[in-house]
């Protein structure tokens, strides 16, 4: 067979055997989606997960599909491989909605009590961007509130929330470590939240966060960016809200509308 010939032979099989593994990757990512929406609305109510040989035959899936798939699985710290058991489910998200607006021990109160450590409460000078989204004069002061909530013993969220200083002054003396701010607001406002502007994004955690939440260096993060309103269309809470993506999963009703 002359070179060229060889050559062009050589690289055919090789991009042949780079798309069979680029296809079984794509169905390992694929499978790893629905056992991943499986184990976070225990569809494994006895924390174990099938056995390769059943997921293969559920999903028609080949072995080295499931073990690919489970092994993404395991690397995003959702299952374990114990000798003499099997795979089995060992971490656990909360659902958050994103459909209603309440805080977050009011979105988890069936998941236990939320508990919060005020790490910093004290009014600064407003950043340029924070004093236009709360309508205050530039350089105003705000209150400026940062706190760790904890779900369990497990931290979840680092929470950074921006108050207005006229609402906020009537906050110093509350119990934020047990009361989340939006009833605070209500009660010391006497009117009611309406309305909030929201901004999901994934970040990686900064050597800060990942230390106060306990969480890798880098690691990714649920971002989320929401300006609060009373009913009457004041702004009154800007959050910056970092969520740990491994104990979070958001999730919402939307309607469609043209």
């Amino acid at each position: 067979m002359p070179d060229r010939i060889r050559d062009h032979a050589g690289h055919g099989a090789t991009t042949v055997a780079a798309r069979r593994r680029r296809l079984r990757a794509d169905r390992a990512r694929q499978l790893a989606d629905l056992l991943r929406h499986q184990i976070l609305t225990g569809g494994f109510p006895d924390g174990t997960v099938p056995h390769e040989t059943i997921l293969g035959t559920d999903y028609r899936a080949s072995r080295n599909t499931v073990r690919q798939a489970l092994d993404l699985l395991r690397t995003e710290g959702l299952v374990d491989r114990l000798p003499g058991v099997g795979t089995v489910v060992v971490a656990r998200k909360y659902p958050h909605g994103l459909d209603r607006l309440m805080g977050l021990a009011e979105t988890l109160r069936e998941h236990g009590r939320v508990t919060n450590e005020v790490r910093t409460m004290a009014p600064a000078p407003a950043p340029a961007p924070v004093a236009e989204r709360l309508q205050v004069p530039p350089g105003a002061d705000v209150l400026c509130i940062e706190r760790l909530r904890s779900l369990g013993g497990l931290p979840l969220s680092l929470d950074l929330t921006y108050i207005p200083l006229d609402i906020g002054t009537r906050l110093l003396g509350a119990d934020l470590e047990n009361t989340d701010v939006f009833r605070l607001l209500e009660a010391v406002t006497g009117r009611s939240l309406g309305h909030a502007e929201i901004t999901l994004e994934a970040v990686n955690a900064d050597a800060h966060s990942a230390a106060v939440l306990q969480a890798p260096r880098g690691a990714a993060l649920l971002m989320l960016e929401r300006l609060t309103h009373l009913v009457d269309g004041r702004p009154v809470d800007l959050e910056f809200i970092r969520f740990r993506g491994d104990r979070i999963t958001m999730s919402g009703l939307l309607r469609r509308s043209l």
